[in-house]
């Protein structure tokens, strides 16, 4: 059956990549659509879906400036915030387990209405909380609403964005999860902790509202068989006057070859005409969590003092640059590429884990104290410069590309469950690693960060001005 399946991907393939080659040496209108200017209804729809993305940075940012207040207004115990804090991952890998069958069935649009819901459920019970019970319900809420639009918004903005945009506006999904996490830290030096709360809601309800404004994801609608829905919203979104036939045509053929094989399921990701694809997906976000940022993220507050440094002027510093990098990364990944921007950063990450290692062993060995601070200051900074550059967003953007669309609702929830997985695995364990050693702690993520340059430069694939459907028929 393998062999049947693989042959009927086969038949299809050929005259697909027949037609884009003649799309590519041709001038014709089938072409235009990818050609001419994109439609406002794309940027509108992109606008929307990243509401999502700001709520999961604010859900992200939101116990860095709140730990005093809460632990002094609600009389908690470092192990009681501490599970405040790190019960946000395990919602989050509910959400992640959850979204991919949610999204295929309900519709890219359901899943982020259902995602935000619980996200602003989460936050009116952190406002309104008077224990620690309340609380880890509200963060286990707003956990699980991040966790699920983490993998549906990059998702849909892959499915609706022309071949030239793809990358860069993919990217403004980590764009605003920045974003959210810059605001969130900045903002929560001069809020209370419950008016922060509230304004976790303000993006949920963005999101709610411009859900009704924007239309349903092409793939999926075809994928669901509602043809007329389908043509109509593709014209929609390449723009009134845009020729579409090409690109209808394309997607349809791809998801007629797609129909012809049995349902996904989980076994299924370990075949081998998927097994490339999951585990180029599912492998940039283990080397991503794994490299250290959640460890970063979560306690840089604590690492700046720990160094030696004003650990608000470092926070400030950090939330800025971050976002600095990323609008950076944003204007360059359809021009440079995913795979160079990924080599770039990873190699960034090795040596600023090399210098924040340094200035520990310094501290930690008395030697030249006065140095020591501002070296983990700059390893600290151009951490979060160089993975907010490359490691930051390309993993979710290769994510929404690489998968097969009839796998890519579970292969997509693995790879995001995977994803939040490492980041409760790494800021689980921080703590325990800087107490063993806290210079051993930056060598050994250097040494995983310098894995992840091997991994991309054998294994990844250059995505960059491909459609989603040539992606696929190159890696098979």
């Amino acid at each position: 059956m393998e062999n049947d399946h693989d042959g009927a991907l086969e038949d299809a393939r050929e005259p697909l990549m027949l037609q884009n080659s003649s799309c590519e040496e041709g001038s014709g209108s089938q072409c235009s659509s990818n050609n001419t200017g994109v439609a406002w209804m794309v940027y509108l729809s992109t606008f929307v879906a990243v509401a999502g993305s700001f709520e999961v940075g604010s859900c992200s940012g939101y116990s860095s400036p709140t730990q005093k207040a809460i632990r002094e207004d609600l009389s908690l115990s470092i192990a009681e915030y501490s599970l405040f804090g790190s019960i946000l991952t395990v919602g989050a890998m509910i959400g992640a387990i959850t979204s991919g069958p949610i999204a295929d069935y309900i519709g890219r649009k359901g899943a982020m209405r259902f995602s935000s819901t619980f996200c602003a459920a989460g936050w009116l019970a952190i406002y309104f909380a008077k224990g620690a019970l309340a609380l880890d319900i509200g963060r286990l809420a707003t956990g699980y609403g991040m966790g699920a639009l983490s993998f549906v918004v990059p998702v849909f903005i892959a499915e609706i964005a022309p071949t030239n945009l793809r990358g860069t506006l993919t990217t403004v999904t980590q764009l605003m999860v920045a974003t959210g996490v810059s605001v969130a830290f900045i903002i929560g030096t001069v809020l209370r902790w419950r008016v922060l709360a509230l304004t976790g809601l303000i993006p949920c309800l963005i999101l709610h509202v411009g859900l009704f404004l924007i239309p349903e994801s092409p793939r999926w609608l075809a994928k669901r068989g509602r043809e007329k829905e389908f043509e109509t919203t593709l014209q929609k979104l390449r723009g009134r006057a845009a020729d579409i036939s090409y690109e209808a045509i394309e997607i349809k053929d791809y998801i007629e070859t797609l129909e012809r094989l049995p349902k996904a399921k989980l076994l299924d990701l370990f075949q081998r005409r998927n097994l490339h694809s999951v585990l180029i997906g599912v492998g940039l976000m283990v080397l991503q969590q794994f490299g250290g940022i959640n460890a970063v993220c979560f306690y840089a507050s604590s690492i700046f003092e720990v160094a030696g440094f004003s650990p608000s002027v470092g926070t400030i510093i950090y939330a800025i640059l971050q976002v600095v990098f990323v609008v950076l990364n944003t204007t360059i990944i359809d021009k440079v590429g995913r795979k160079p921007l990924l080599l770039v950063s990873a190699s960034g990450l090795v040596i600023a884990c090399l210098i924040t290692g340094l200035s520990f062993y310094l501290k930690v060995h008395e030697l030249a104290l006065k140095s020591a601070p501002m070296l983990a200051v700059t390893g600290i900074l151009l951490y979060i410069g160089t993975f907010s550059a490359g490691m930051g967003p390309i993993p979710w953007v290769i994510m929404s590309e690489i998968f097969p669309l009839n796998i890519k609702g579970v292969a997509g929830s693995l790879a995001t469950l995977v994803n939040w997985f490492c980041a409760w695995a790494v800021s689980f364990t921080f703590n325990f690693l800087m107490s063993w050693s806290s210079y051993g702690t930056f060598i050994l993520y250097a040494a995983i960060n310098a894995m992840t340059i091997a991994f991309v430069a054998l294994l990844v694939p250059e995505t960059k001005g491909r459609t989603l459907e040539q992606i696929q028929a190159a890696i098979r």
